[in-house]
């Protein structure tokens, strides 16, 4: 279960890289106004939310920890938010700046959420 457990923790952070490089390689497109989904942050956010699901499900069928469900709710909803404007605006030929801004300001946030929720 551990090994699993670890497989599914990298392959999310893979996921999380996915997601913010395809926002971060785009600064100058998204001042332009001329940014968009690119493949990498639609499967960097399909990884990131299967792989969170099944992280906690893991977790919480071979009790390996505790898990703060208020925090994991928290996650999942910024991480639903920022999977719907992926999936909504992808075959876009230009999408707006503000949703740009907010997948990638979301993404940071749930980062943050990981890290510094106690």
């Amino acid at each position: 279960m551990d090994l699993l457990r670890n497989i599914l923790l990298i392959l999310h952070f893979v996921g999380l890289a996915s997601l913010l490089g395809g926002f971060l390689v785009q600064i100058k497109p998204i001042i332009a106004g001329k940014g968009t989904i690119v493949a990498a942050m639609f499967h960097g956010a399909l990884t990131q939310l299967v792989t969170g699901l099944l992280l906690v499900g893991i977790i919480e069928m071979g009790a390996l920890g505790h898990i703060d469900n208020a925090k994991i709710g928290v996650k999942l909803l910024v991480l639903i938010v920022i999977t719907v404007l992926v999936i909504v605006n992808r075959k876009k030929p230009s999408v707006s700046s503000l949703v740009l801004w907010a997948i990638g300001a979301l993404t940071l946030a749930n980062v943050a959420i990981a890290v510094l929720w106690k």
